[in-house]
């Protein structure tokens, strides 16, 4: 099964650091985003990307290009032209870094590497969110409900703490930013069938806002529901504590 990732967006709302790299560049614990993706799903055996670049889409091209270079320790012999590397660390993935437009919406980045999907259901998600979510049991429940497309249905980190206040007006419990009790939306980390790529029109569609619409009247679009972690990385709040998470070792999407 193979993987498409969407990484080429702008990332206006972290532009504290995504003016100088795409946002699926930034790095939590020493490693982009994206890597740390690749890992969730290499953890569940799927080892083929498509990445969907865009914006300083080279620089995710040089960060492959050079991984096992910059993951190894290695003796050059300059005279000789002669590399040798210690430790040999390397990710057993194939990777298909694709240029699918500066301005292209996600839609239409997404029909963009149509001929590189083939045939099978494959997965697809952002670069921008991280989850553990149990990528087998998607495919199982998409594949058993007979869907063209299944999205994972999460309850998003709340943005302020809840505090619970007694007749008295003495505070028994604060939460600090807990899960929203209520309403569910799109955490991404999707299981497509190819034929829902032919209701994406052009480059100007968009994968949320149209084709997602489309597979709702055909009543083909599931929902998976996940109760476990879920945490964007939209700002550099959220970059933020996702590092923290990590420092503390307290990473619940590292399965790996």
């Amino acid at each position: 099964m193979k993987v498409v990732i969407l990484a080429g967006g702008f990332g206006t709302r972290i532009s504290e650091e995504s003016h100088l790299k795409p946002k699926p560049m930034i790095e939590i614990g020493g490693r982009p985003i994206l890597w740390h993706i690749m890992k969730i799903y290499n953890y569940y055996g799927i080892k083929e990307f498509i990445v969907c670049l865009g914006y300083k889409g080279n620089l995710i091209k040089e960060y492959f290009c050079n991984y096992f270079l910059n993951s190894n320790d290695i003796t050059i012999d300059i005279e000789k032209n002669i590399f040798e590397f210690h430790n040999k660390k390397t990710e057993p993935w194939k990777i298909t870094l694709i240029d699918t437009g500066l301005k292209t919406m996600t839609g239409g980045r997404l029909k963009r590497v149509k001929n590189f999907i083939g045939n099978n259901t494959f997965c697809f998600t952002y670069g921008d969110g991280l989850c553990d979510v149990n990528i087998n049991e998607i495919v199982k429940f998409h594949q058993e409900n007979n869907f063209e497309a299944t999205l994972t249905a999460v309850r998003p980190p709340g943005r302020y703490g809840n505090l619970n206040i007694d007749k008295d007006n003495i505070i028994n419990t604060f939460i600090e930013k807990p899960i929203e009790v209520s309403g569910w939306i799109n955490g991404g980390y999707f299981v497509l069938e190819p034929s829902a790529l032919d209701l994406i029109e052009n480059d100007s569609t968009s994968w949320e806002k149209d084709t997602l619409e489309k597979l709702i009247l055909k009543s083909k679009l599931g929902a998976f529901k996940h109760y476990g972690f879920w945490h964007p990385m939209d700002t550099m709040n959220d970059k933020n504590k996702l590092q923290h998470f990590w420092d503390q070792g307290k990473a619940e999407w590292k399965l790996w």
